[in-house]
């Protein structure tokens, strides 16, 4: 029998369910392409090239490649006879690629940035790529367990399944990281830090071939591991945002602040004046006179008389001028 068809009523029930259906499927879909950030093209063909560079130089010592070959033609040259007066410094400067002094001082950096920031990202975004590098080049190490130049048994051998733990090299993986991620952290002069660190590693892995602790395949896979981690860090950048809020979270929750909170500065308060106006002082009185003001002249011989009799209190004289009389008998030379 054909069944029977639905009523109006029926359909526009049955229509919020449908809605609600996709709108889920949309909302889940979105929120899955949301969780991963955007990767340019560019840097996802980069993170496959270095990839499978690692593989390709992983899978070519344990089958006894002509990479072996070229790991003896080194070693047999015998580089660290040649300079033997620089060995100490590059003792030294191999230092720069151990994980305890440079974790130890990098770490001491980032968290000054982060008790200037208020924010954990940059200790979350080191401990991240530490944590990437140990599965990266910890695992090949354990599983290929090789021994180093020194230790090697006979000549041509990978010296790989032997208890060692020098593939691949760790001081140059360990450099790419750590020098690579401080570069990715910096606000300015990133790609001079970037520049900077590229050369710090690649020192580095040279220095252990010529003091001829490492085998050249060793800092061949080293250089690919190191970079592996640094390409993959954007995509970790949504677990870093969750754990940078967690830990701040937390912080906030113990009544703590990840910075002291500044103190106000004081501003200068304007002066407060009385409401009542201030007493006016009394003034004198000028006396007016009446009687209009007359010229008088005055001769000569007043004006002197007039100035000795003033400055008679002082120790200066002033000398009287001669009359007319005088001083024509002067002239003359009579008496006065």
């Amino acid at each position: 029998m054909p069944a029977d068809p639905q009523s109006p009523e029926q359909q526009i029930s049955t229509a919020p369910c449908t809605v609600s259906v996709q709108s889920g499927r949309e909302s889940a879909t979105d929120a899955t392409e949301s969780a991963l950030p955007p990767i340019s093209r560019r840097h996802a063909l980069l993170f496959g090239l270095v990839g499978l560079l690692y593989l390709t130089v992983v899978l070519a010592i344990l089958y006894d490649s002509p990479l072996v070959d070229l790991d003896w033609a080194l070693q047999q040259l015998r580089p660290y006879r040649r300079w033997p007066e620089a060995l100490p410094y590059l003792d030294i400067w191999v230092v720069a690629g151990q994980r305890g002094p440079t974790a130890i001082a990098a770490c001491l950096w980032l968290g000054w940035r982060c008790y200037r920031a208020h924010s954990a990202r940059p200790l979350l975004v080191m401990g991240m790529a530490l944590l990437l590098l140990n599965v990266t080049v910890g695992g090949v190490k354990i599983l290929t367990g090789r021994l180093g130049p020194h230790y090697a048994h006979y000549v041509g051998s990978p010296e790989l399944f032997s208890g060692g733990s020098i593939f691949p090299s760790g001081h140059t993986a360990n450099a790419v990281v750590t020098w690579g991620v401080l570069a990715y952290l910096a606000t300015r002069w990133r790609r001079t830090g970037a520049v900077l660190a590229a050369l710090t590693a690649a020192s580095i892995g040279l220095t252990t071939v010529y003091l001829g602790t490492h085998w050249i395949s060793d800092v061949f896979a080293g250089w690919a591991a190191g970079a592996l981690v640094l390409l993959s860090l954007p995509l970790a950048e949504p677990a870093v945002a969750a754990l940078d809020e967690r830990v701040l979270a937390v912080w906030h929750r113990e009544g703590r602040s990840a910075r002291p909170a500044a103190r106000p500065r004081r501003r200068p308060v304007p002066a407060q004046w009385p409401s009542r106006p201030l007493p006016a002082l009394p003034q004198p009185a000028q006396a007016r006179s009446t009687v209009p003001a007359r010229t008088v002249r005055l001769s000569r011989s007043d004006r002197y008389s007039m100035v000795s009799s003033a400055s008679g209190a002082s120790s200066r004289t002033v000398r009287q001028p001669r009359s007319a009389a005088s001083a024509r008998a002067s002239s003359t030379g009579s008496p006065r």
